[in-house]
């Protein structure tokens, strides 16, 4: 009798760890940690511009790229002016990124000269994020005059006069579509230093863009702007709220991060 009592008490203590493991009982595994996804890269004046995604789940957190601060030294002090203006690259995004929120393309652009309204007109580079096709954004030709039937608050979508072109309705330029600008730096004397850019096309929203001089990037110093709440937005888009352009001093570089995407992302 004694000798099987040890095995008696044995059996349930099993039993019981065998159902706690049977409901889960026990820590939790470790949550999954943020993975970052890589994506295409071009040479520009010599430094290389990735783009990437950061995804956690099933959710893209991040879209952006990096930027290396000899792109920004190294770019022509002069250039010779055309029209349209020629994109020094075109990155497409990582896959899941566009699947997930229809940011498709990053097309770079230099403005050795700046260019119009009055306040553009200092040295500083265009960073287009498209949500179009890039064979769609190059086919635009400016000739569909029609605006979006609403805008961002405090922004404007103005017909400027350049001589020798005429007049572009909405700041059209050929393959890149309307730009609309905020109507606080429009009336200003001052020339700007950084603003984002919504982008449209056909009424539509087509892109947006942190436009940046070259005296902010060359100041090597982290700082954020605000993306407008856009509408008119195409089927399978979402759009971010807010942009840091984050300054690596051990890469010598900006990482230019969007972040702020609805939870629940669009698929194609």
């Amino acid at each position: 009798m004694n000798a099987s009592l040890p095995m008696r008490r044995f059996v349930p203590a099993l039993a019981v760890l065998g159902l706690a493991a049977a409901c889960g009982e026990g820590p939790p595994p470790p949550a999954a940690g943020p993975t970052l996804v890589e994506g295409p890269c071009a040479d520009i004046y010599g430094g290389t511009v990735c783009t990437w995604a950061q995804v956690e789940g099933e959710e893209v957190v991040q879209v952006g790229a990096t930027v290396p601060l000899a792109t920004i030294q190294n770019a022509p002090e002069d250039m010779e002016m055309s029209w349209p203006p020629m994109a020094a690259a075109t990155i497409p995004l990582p896959d899941v990124a566009i699947a997930k929120t229809g940011v498709r393309d990053l097309k770079v652009y230099w403005e050795a000269h700046g260019h119009p309204p009055g306040p553009y007109l200092v040295p500083h580079f265009d960073f287009h994020f498209y949500t179009i096709p890039a064979d769609e954004a190059n086919a635009i030709d400016c000739t569909d005059l029609s605006k979006p039937a609403t805008l961002p608050a405090g922004y404007a979508l103005p017909d400027v006069e350049i001589p020798g072109l005429g007049n572009l309705v909405g700041v059209c330029v050929p393959e890149m579509g309307m730009h609309s600008l905020l109507a606080s730096e429009l009336e200003s004397d001052t020339p700007f230093t950084g603003t984002m850019v919504a982008g449209y096309y056909s009424g539509k929203s087509i892109f947006f863009e942190p436009m940046l001089t070259r005296d902010l990037l060359l100041q090597e110093k982290t700082f954020s702007l605000d993306v407008p709440s856009v509408e008119n937005v195409s089927a399978g888009v979402v759009m971010p709220t807010h942009f840091e352009a984050q300054w690596d001093a051990a890469a010598s570089a900006y990482r230019f991060v969007f972040t702020g995407f609805p939870s629940g992302s669009a698929t194609d």
